[in-house]
Protein backbone atom coordinates (compact mmCIF):
# COMPACT_ATOMS: atom_id res chain seq x y z
CA UNK A 1 0.00 0.00 0.00
CA UNK A 2 1.29 3.21 -1.19
CA UNK A 3 0.23 6.53 0.05
CA UNK A 4 1.04 9.83 -2.53
CA UNK A 5 1.96 12.96 -1.36
CA UNK A 6 -1.28 15.50 -1.93
CA UNK A 7 -0.29 18.79 -3.85
CA UNK A 8 -1.27 21.67 -2.24
CA UNK A 9 -2.60 24.59 -3.34
CA UNK A 10 -0.84 26.95 -5.15
CA UNK A 11 0.94 24.24 -7.21
CA UNK A 12 0.59 24.82 -10.64
CA UNK A 13 -0.77 21.46 -11.66
CA UNK A 14 -4.19 22.43 -9.64
CA UNK A 15 -5.02 24.50 -12.07
CA UNK A 16 -3.99 22.25 -15.46
CA UNK A 17 -6.63 20.90 -18.04
CA UNK A 18 -5.24 17.41 -17.90
CA UNK A 19 -4.40 15.00 -20.56
CA UNK A 20 -6.73 12.29 -21.77
CA UNK A 21 -6.07 8.97 -20.57
CA UNK A 22 -4.71 6.39 -23.47
CA UNK A 23 -2.86 3.24 -21.97
CA UNK A 24 -4.45 1.26 -19.66
CA UNK A 25 -2.16 -0.78 -17.96
CA UNK A 26 -1.05 -1.81 -15.11
CA UNK A 27 0.39 1.30 -14.06
CA UNK A 28 -2.34 2.98 -14.15
CA UNK A 29 -4.40 0.22 -12.02
CA UNK A 30 -1.56 0.58 -9.43
CA UNK A 31 -2.09 4.40 -9.76
CA UNK A 32 -5.47 3.89 -9.38
CA UNK A 33 -4.98 1.81 -6.39
CA UNK A 34 -2.45 4.12 -4.47
CA UNK A 35 -4.77 6.63 -4.86
CA UNK A 36 -7.61 5.20 -3.65
CA UNK A 37 -5.62 4.15 -0.46
CA UNK A 38 -4.54 8.06 -0.42
CA UNK A 39 -7.71 9.38 -0.11
CA UNK A 40 -8.79 6.75 2.42
CA UNK A 41 -5.74 8.26 4.52
CA UNK A 42 -6.09 11.35 4.00
CA UNK A 43 -10.32 10.69 5.11
CA UNK A 44 -11.31 12.34 2.14
CA UNK A 45 -14.24 11.42 -0.38
CA UNK A 46 -12.78 12.13 -3.44
CA UNK A 47 -8.99 12.65 -5.30
CA UNK A 48 -7.74 13.55 -8.38
CA UNK A 49 -4.76 13.04 -10.41
CA UNK A 50 -3.61 16.88 -10.39
CA UNK A 51 -4.23 16.38 -6.51
CA UNK A 52 -1.35 14.09 -6.39
CA UNK A 53 0.91 16.08 -9.38
CA UNK A 54 -0.23 14.06 -12.52
CA UNK A 55 -1.98 15.74 -15.14
CA UNK A 56 -4.15 13.69 -16.86
CA UNK A 57 -7.45 12.84 -16.37
CA UNK A 58 -7.96 10.10 -13.46
CA UNK A 59 -10.51 10.40 -10.61
CA UNK A 60 -11.65 8.83 -7.91
CA UNK A 61 -14.78 8.99 -5.44
CA UNK A 62 -16.10 7.39 -2.45
CA UNK A 63 -18.80 8.73 -0.22
CA UNK A 64 -19.09 5.38 1.67
CA UNK A 65 -22.53 4.95 0.09
CA UNK A 66 -23.85 1.56 -2.09
CA UNK A 67 -21.81 2.80 -4.89
CA UNK A 68 -18.59 2.45 -3.31
CA UNK A 69 -15.23 3.65 -4.98
CA UNK A 70 -16.28 4.63 -8.41
CA UNK A 71 -13.14 5.36 -10.76
CA UNK A 72 -13.30 7.74 -13.55
CA UNK A 73 -11.05 7.79 -16.30
CA UNK A 74 -12.06 10.38 -18.98
CA UNK A 75 -15.25 11.47 -17.48
CA UNK A 76 -17.52 13.63 -18.86
CA UNK A 77 -20.56 15.50 -17.65
CA UNK A 78 -23.72 14.62 -20.11
CA UNK A 79 -26.20 16.28 -18.24
CA UNK A 80 -27.24 18.31 -14.96
CA UNK A 81 -29.90 19.15 -13.29
CA UNK A 82 -31.43 20.96 -10.82
CA UNK A 83 -29.52 22.98 -7.62
CA UNK A 84 -27.93 22.28 -4.63
CA UNK A 85 -25.83 24.78 -1.72
CA UNK A 86 -23.79 23.11 0.54
CA UNK A 87 -20.78 22.56 1.90
CA UNK A 88 -17.28 21.55 0.38
CA UNK A 89 -13.34 21.45 1.14
CA UNK A 90 -10.88 20.01 -0.92
CA UNK A 91 -7.60 17.95 0.11
CA UNK A 92 -5.45 20.40 -1.69
CA UNK A 93 -7.00 23.21 0.60
CA UNK A 94 -6.19 21.72 4.07
CA UNK A 95 -8.73 23.81 6.83
CA UNK A 96 -10.64 25.46 3.87
CA UNK A 97 -14.09 24.97 3.45
CA UNK A 98 -17.06 27.05 1.73
CA UNK A 99 -20.26 26.74 0.23
CA UNK A 100 -20.86 25.89 -3.08
CA UNK A 101 -23.72 25.98 -5.64
CA UNK A 102 -23.48 22.68 -8.00
CA UNK A 103 -25.77 20.74 -9.52
CA UNK A 104 -28.37 18.35 -7.87
CA UNK A 105 -28.04 15.28 -10.26
CA UNK A 106 -25.26 14.45 -12.85
CA UNK A 107 -25.24 12.34 -15.57
CA UNK A 108 -21.88 11.37 -16.06
CA UNK A 109 -19.81 9.16 -19.00
CA UNK A 110 -15.77 8.26 -18.05
CA UNK A 111 -13.74 4.83 -18.60
CA UNK A 112 -13.08 2.43 -16.01
CA UNK A 113 -9.32 0.93 -15.38
CA UNK A 114 -9.71 -1.47 -18.03
CA UNK A 115 -10.69 1.32 -20.49
CA UNK A 116 -14.79 0.37 -21.01
CA UNK A 117 -17.23 3.21 -21.37
CA UNK A 118 -19.63 3.18 -18.68
CA UNK A 119 -22.61 5.94 -17.39
CA UNK A 120 -23.46 6.72 -13.77
CA UNK A 121 -26.38 8.87 -12.88
CA UNK A 122 -25.53 10.24 -9.22
CA UNK A 123 -27.59 12.75 -6.75
CA UNK A 124 -27.46 14.88 -3.88
CA UNK A 125 -23.82 14.04 -2.13
CA UNK A 126 -22.22 12.52 -4.82
CA UNK A 127 -23.45 14.71 -7.43
CA UNK A 128 -21.50 17.07 -5.98
CA UNK A 129 -18.06 15.08 -5.25
CA UNK A 130 -18.03 13.92 -8.51
CA UNK A 131 -18.80 17.80 -10.34
CA UNK A 132 -15.74 18.60 -7.46
CA UNK A 133 -13.61 16.28 -9.01
CA UNK A 134 -14.32 16.23 -12.68
CA UNK A 135 -13.48 20.36 -11.86
CA UNK A 136 -10.03 19.39 -10.86
CA UNK A 137 -9.25 17.97 -14.51
CA UNK A 138 -10.40 20.43 -15.76
CA UNK A 139 -8.12 23.05 -14.10
CA UNK A 140 -11.06 24.43 -12.05
CA UNK A 141 -10.88 24.83 -8.31
CA UNK A 142 -13.44 24.46 -5.89
CA UNK A 143 -12.20 28.27 -4.03
CA UNK A 144 -13.32 29.71 -7.37
CA UNK A 145 -17.66 28.52 -6.99
CA UNK A 146 -17.30 29.35 -3.26
CA UNK A 147 -19.97 32.04 -2.18
CA UNK A 148 -19.08 31.91 1.63
CA UNK A 149 -16.10 30.66 3.80
CA UNK A 150 -16.46 29.07 7.54
CA UNK A 151 -14.19 27.82 9.79
CA UNK A 152 -14.07 24.15 10.73
CA UNK A 153 -15.82 23.91 13.38
CA UNK A 154 -19.33 26.14 11.47
CA UNK A 155 -18.71 22.81 9.53
CA UNK A 156 -19.31 20.23 12.18
CA UNK A 157 -21.54 22.36 14.26
CA UNK A 158 -24.26 22.14 10.62
CA UNK A 159 -23.42 18.41 9.95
Amino acid sequence: MTILDIVKYPSPVLEENCEVVTVFDKRLHRLLSNMYNTMLEADGVGLAAPQIGIAKRIAIVDIDDKHGKIEMINPEILDAQGEQVGPEGCLSFPGLYGEVKRANTVKIKAQNRKGKWYELEASGFLARAIQHEIDHLNGVLFTSKVTRYFEENELEAEG
